[in-house]
């Protein structure tokens, strides 16, 4: 089974994603994390990539569409996947659907995740993640803190900040979303795999809720 994750920077994607993973038994695949890893790692991607992180813009889609074509390849992803941060543009979209068209798979599902600006601005403001990029734990010092401050509950790493986690760089990662992003909700609408979810502290509803009503549905209908 495919699985997409689409929403605003900040919407809880790969909350979702994992709750999901755990429930369905598919890779959870963090285009970001591939990206940070690279980066950290000094790769020729990683350089290129932090480029455009570095200014809130996103990574081309050339770059990104085969960074996503040699992890299809691997086997921990054969019986199926959720993909988080990928596709992001319409061009994207179509080339994963060739890659899985190649192998006999199509996109399943698409869940669209909603939530406020504001509260979005807020949550990757207070965001921390673990620094160790086995373990990948995120925290939100408001909504969701460690047990002891500035320490991963699940491994004792230091957590840190990202770079771009700032109110301007979030508010130009927003810009381009709405902007370059929007347009997949009308190409995946047209195909009739769009699941919409609301994900606000407004009506008590976060992303693990998200996630567990979703698993759930694809349980029930399998």
């Amino acid at each position: 089974m495919i699985i997409i994750m689409l929403g605003a920077p900040g919407t809880g994607k790969g909350t979702v994603a994992d709750v999901l993973e755990g429930k369905l038994g598919i890779k959870h695949i963090s285009t970001g994390d591939i990206f940070r890893k690279n980066i950290k790692e000094k790769t020729k991607l990683g350089i290129i990539a932090q480029q455009y992180i570095n200014e809130g813009n996103l990574v081309p889609d050339d770059v990104t569409i085969d960074v996503i074509k040699e992890r299809l390849e691997e086997p921990d992803v054969a019986d199926g996947a959720i993909l988080d941060g990928f596709p992001r543009t319409v061009k994207q979209a179509e080339a994963l659907d060739k890659m899985l068209q190649e192998k006999g798979k199509q996109v399943d599902l698409v869940i669209e995740l909603m939530t406020p600006d504001d509260e979005i601005i807020e949550r990757i403001v207070q965001r921390r993640v673990c620094s160790n990029q086995d373990c990948k734990a995120v925290y939100n010092l408001v909504l969701h803190p460690p047990k002891v401050e500035g320490i991963c509950d699940k491994c004792g790493s230091k957590l840190i900040k990202r770079k771009d986690d700032t109110e301007e760089i979030v508010k130009e990662r927003l810009k381009n979303y709405f902007e370059l992003t929007s347009p997949l909700i009308e190409y995946y609408e047209k195909q009739g795999k769009i699941d919409k979810e609301t994900v606000s502290v407004r009506i008590n509803r976060l992303g693990e809720d998200v996630a567990k009503d979703v698993a759930n549905r694809i349980k029930n209908n399998s």
